[in-house]
């Protein structure tokens, strides 16, 4: 680098190609794009979906509970945290499920009460 030899690469200074994922096993990769164009998406597809939907709704509903303990009425803050640990391990279970059948290197991590009222109190 110090001698220059990188500056004057192929590509240089123009965005990359991402359409395709060079780790990707290419018959794997052809079919997804396949299907996709068509309107078609493997179930992996349709839960990643559907997980991160859930978990905004779900960080939506944690936010506004919390706002009305900090307003003073942390009394009923367990029985209001109760049914919210209940959907965050229904989430993580579809989570679980996804990393299941999603292509390597695509999983995703599930929820953690602890970090999630960390993210609540920033």
């Amino acid at each position: 680098m110090e001698e220059g030899q990188f500056e004057n690469l192929p590509g240089k200074r123009k965005p990359h190609n991402l359409s395709t994922n060079p780790h990707a096993d290419p018959v794997e990769d052809t079919l997804y794009r396949i299907l996709s164009k068509n309107g078609c998406a493997p179930e992996w597809v349709r839960l990643n979906k559907e997980i991160r939907t859930q978990i905004s709704e779900w960080r939506a509903a944690l936010k506004k509970a919390w706002a009305k303990t900090s307003n003073g009425d942390n009394s009923n803050w367990i029985q209001t945290s109760e049914p919210l640990k209940v959907q965050m391990r229904e989430i993580n279970s579809k989570v679980l499920r996804y990393n299941l059948i999603v292509p390597f290197g695509r999983q995703m991590r599930g929820l953690k009460w602890e970090k999630e009222m960390d993210r609540v109190n920033e």
